[in-house]
C-alpha cells in the first residue's frame, strides 16, 4: 500500500513531531494504509495529536498517544493514552449537490459552531473537522443530518464520544 505524501510543516508548527498511524484500508475509500499526524511531544514516548485525522478512525485532535521510534527515526503510534473529549467528523460535499465540490461551502455551513478543520485536497475536497467537547453537539448533529438529507454532503463520525452519541 501507499502512504499519502507528508505535507510540508505548516508555519508555527516547528518543534513538533510526526506520528504515523497504520491501519487497514477500507474498500471504496482512499488507498492508504498509513497517516502521519503532527503532534507535540509530552514525554519520551507520548505526544498530543495536533491536527485532525483524515484516515485514522477512533482518534481526535488533542488526544495523547504512545509511540515507538524505529531505526529510521520514524515515530509509530502505539495506542491512545488519554482521550481529548473531542470528536472527529469527516464531510465530503456531493459533487452534483447544491454545494458542488466546495470545501469552502462546507466550512461556511459549519462556521457558526467554531469547528476547526482541514481539507484533504482540491481534487478530493474531504473536510476533516474537530468538534470540541464543549460544542453544541445536538445542533451540529442536526445540521450534518440535514445536509446529508438535502444532498449537500456525505458525512461520517469516526471518533465519537458518549456525549456525542447522547446528543
Amino acid at each position: 500500500m501507499t502512504s499519502p505524501a507528508a505535507p510540508e510543516r505548516p508555519p508555527g508548527m516547528r518543534g513538533q513531531i510526526k506520528i504515523w498511524f497504520r491501519f487497514l484500508p477500507r474498500a471504496g475509500w482512499l488507498p492508504y494504509d498509513t497517516e502521519g499526524l503532527w503532534a507535540t511531544r509530552l514525554g519520551e514516548d507520548t505526544a498530543r495529536v495536533d491536527n485532525v485525522p483524515f484516515l485514522q478512525d477512533g482518534l481526535a485532535e488533542g488526544e495523547a498517544v504512545r509511540f515507538t521510534t524505529d531505526g529510521d527515526a520514524v515515530h509509530w503510534a502505539g495506542g491512545r493514552v488519554r482521550a481529548s473529549g473531542n470528536c472527529t467528523v469527516r464531510v465530503l460535499p456531493v459533487p452534483d449537490g447544491p454545494l458542488g465540490r466546495s470545501a469552502r461551502a462546507v466550512h461556511e455551513r459549519l462556521a457558526p459552531f467554531g469547528l476547526g478543520g482541514e481539507v484533504f485536497s482540491a481534487e478530493f475536497p474531504l473536510v476533516a473537522l474537530t468538534v470540541p467537547a464543549d460544542a453544541d453537539l445536538a445542533r451540529i448533529k442536526a445540521l450534518l443530518v440535514r445536509g446529508r438529507d438535502e444532498g449537500w454532503w456525505h458525512f461520517e463520525v469516526p471518533c465519537a464520544t458518549d456525549a456525542w452519541r447522547a446528543a
